[in-house]
C-alpha cells in the first residue's frame, strides 16, 4: 500500500512547524546550558558609581554559575592540578592563608566539603575557572546579577545584605544554597561569602587615594558619597570598599568565588 503523499507533506511540515515554534520560543534552550549554570539575560542596571556621565550600564547576556565552588570541588581542581595544593603553591599567587582551613593538601573536613571554599587568592580562582573552561565574572555582571530581587524573600536586596552583615561570621560555612536565591535562579549572591570578581582590581587603590581622581578617593574619602548614585547604599559601599582593598594574591577567610562564561 502506497502512503497518500499529500498527508506525508502536511505531516511533515506540521513536525517543522513545531520544531521552528520551539526554536524562536526558547523551549529547549535550557539544553544548552551548562550544567551547573543559569542563563543570565542581557539587561541593563544601574552602577553604585557614576562613571563619566553614564548611567545605566548595559550588559550581554552571560552563564554564571547557580552556586559558589564548594571545598569538595576545589579538592578535584587540587588533585589534577598539584602546583596549587597549599604546600608547594608559589608565594607570588598565594598567601599564608592560602586553604588553611583544609587539614592538609588534599584532606578537607567532611563538615565543609558542601561549603563555599574560601582562603582562596584570585590566581587560584582564575586558575581553576580557566581549568573547568569558564572565567571569574565580571564587576559589572556580578553586580547586575546580585541587584536582581529575591525569589523568595519580600525584603529588597539591601536589607538582606545589611542583615547579613550584622551577623557575626560562623566558624564553618553553611553549605552552598542555604541563602536566598534570586530571579535569575542564583543562589548564594549575598549572604554567604563576598566572592572574586575578574577585574575587581579596577576599584584597587593604588598611591595616595587622597590626591587620586579615580573611583577610589570616592570609596575612602568623606566626599565620597558625591559620585554615588544612591548615597544610603551602605551594603554597595561596604562591597566595593572591600574589594578595592584586595590584592591578588590575598585570601581571606569569607572570600571565595563562582566562575560564569559567555553565551556563543
Amino acid at each position: 500500500m502506497v502512503n497518500n503523499p499529500v498527508r506525508y507533506c502536511g505531516s511533515f511540515l506540521i513536525l517543522i512547524s513545531i520544531a521552528s515554534f520551539a526554536m524562536g520560543s526558547g523551549y529547549g534552550d535550557t539544553k544548552t546550558v551548562p550544567k551547573g549554570m543559569v542563563k543570565i539575560p542581557a539587561g541593563t542596571y544601574l552602577p553604585f558609581f557614576t562613571v563619566a556621565g553614564v548611567k545605566a550600564i548595559k550588559v550581554a547576556s552571560f552563564y554564571l554559575d547557580k552556586y559558589a565552588v564548594t571545598n569538595a570541588e576545589f579538592l578535584v581542581f587540587i588533585k589534577a592540578n598539584p602546583k596549587w595544593k597549599r604546600s608547594s603553591v608559589s608565594r607570588l599567587f598565594t598567601d599564608t592563608g592560602y586553604l588553611i582551613h583544609w587539614k592538609g593538601d588534599y584532606v578537607i573536613a567532611d563538615e565543609i566539603k558542601s561549603s563555599p571554599v574560601t582562603n582562596v587568592s584570585w590566581f587560584a580562582a582564575n586558575a581553576y575557572s580557566k581549568w573547568k573552561g569558564k572565567r571569574l565574572p565580571t564587576i559589572n555582571e556580578w553586580e547586575y546579577a546580585g541587584n536582581s530581587p529575591a525569589a523568595d524573600d519580600k525584603r529588597p536586596v539591601e536589607k538582606i545584605i545589611l542583615d547579613w552583615y550584622s551577623r557575626p561570621n560562623p566558624a564553618i560555612l553553611p553549605a552552598i544554597g542555604s541563602t536566598f536565591t534570586n530571579k535569575f535562579h542564583v543562589t548564594d549572591l549575598h549572604g554567604l561569602i563576598w566572592e572574586w570578581v575578574s577585574d575587581f582590581n579596577s576599584v584597587m587603590m593604588s598611591g595616595d587615594s587622597r590626591s587620586s581622581s579615580s573611583i577610589n578617593k570616592d570609596l575612602f574619602c568623606a566626599s565620597g558619597a558625591a559620585g554615588a548614585v544612591d548615597k544610603e547604599n551602605y551594603a554597595a559601599f561596604m562591597r566595593f570598599a572591600f574589594r578595592g582593598s584586595l590584592k591578588a594574591k590575598y585570601s581571606v577567610k569569607n572570600l571565595g568565588f563562582r566562575c560564569a562564561s559567555d553565551v556563543k
